[in-house]
């Protein structure tokens, strides 16, 4: 069903959202959000009328405290368009291995995030609960690795020491964006000799984050959940401010 496409086309000071945030406007529905609040009860206002009247396009620049008394002190560049729905961003690749307590956990929390594109990989079907994100069965999940892009963030969660230190090894082996292992700095001690023997150099092995998490927050999955969370979207949100400088 044809509706408005409002895009964030461009931010200046304190903003509720940032460029590219979108939402869908039909008649009797919303889907998405640019900010909530005035600024975005204004756009589906706009949007709605552009519906009734026919229009296709439209583009306004707002100082959302001036028009819209704000204390956000910044302005927001709004871009209206017919659409069928929202535009697929990029997505970085995220691989989960582990459907665990704390692999549930992150999927949890990552899932509703635009920028990521979950794989979860498993050795059993009954191992993941019902779920929106891509699964993948491999009996055994080290041998999956090869079939991951090559810039992939990948999570290392299993319930078995030999399969980690497995895929640890096999991601190492070929390129890869980030890795994250659970375990304890006991564990990860062991690894890195592991892996040394295996034949990865310091600088290799030291590219793979052990412990995950935020120690504040503490080991509770949910707690862990949030840290992992939190350190990737800060990385993704850096890289991207990088890549438009």
């Amino acid at each position: 069903m044809t509706g408005i496409r409002i895009t964030v086309a461009q931010t200046a000071g304190s903003a509720p959202r940032e460029t590219g945030a979108q939402m869908m406007v039909w008649a009797d529905r919303i889907e998405g959000t640019i900010g909530g609040g005035a600024l975005e009860w204004d756009a589906m206002a706009e949007a709605r009328r552009m519906l009734v009247d026919g229009r296709t396009q439209h583009r306004a620049t707002i100082p959302l405290g001036p028009a819209l008394g704000q204390c956000c002190g910044g302005s927001v560049t709004l871009v209206w368009g017919v659409a069928e729905a929202l535009e697929d961003p990029p997505r970085r690749a995220l691989w989960i291995y582990g459907a665990g307590h704390v692999g549930r956990a992150i999927v949890h929390v990552m899932q509703p995030l635009p920028d990521f594109a979950i794989t979860w990989v498993d050795v059993a079907a009954d191992r993941f609960p019902q779920t929106d994100v891509t699964t993948l069965v491999a009996v055994d999940p080290a041998q999956a690795v090869r079939h991951a892009p090559d810039q992939t963030d990948h999570l290392i969660l299993t319930y078995s020491h030999a399969l980690d230190l497995a895929l640890c090894h096999a991601i190492l082996s070929r390129p890869f964006a980030s890795v994250g292992l659970i375990g304890s700095a006991t564990k990860w001690a062991r690894f890195r000799k592991r892996l040394g023997d295996l034949g990865h150099s310091s600088a290799q092995i030291d590219r793979i984050a052990c412990p995950i998490g935020d120690p504040a927050l503490g080991k509770h999955p949910a707690a862990l959940a949030l840290g992992v969370a939190t350190a990737m979207i800060r990385t993704e949100t850096r890289q991207s401010r990088e890549r438009q400088a």
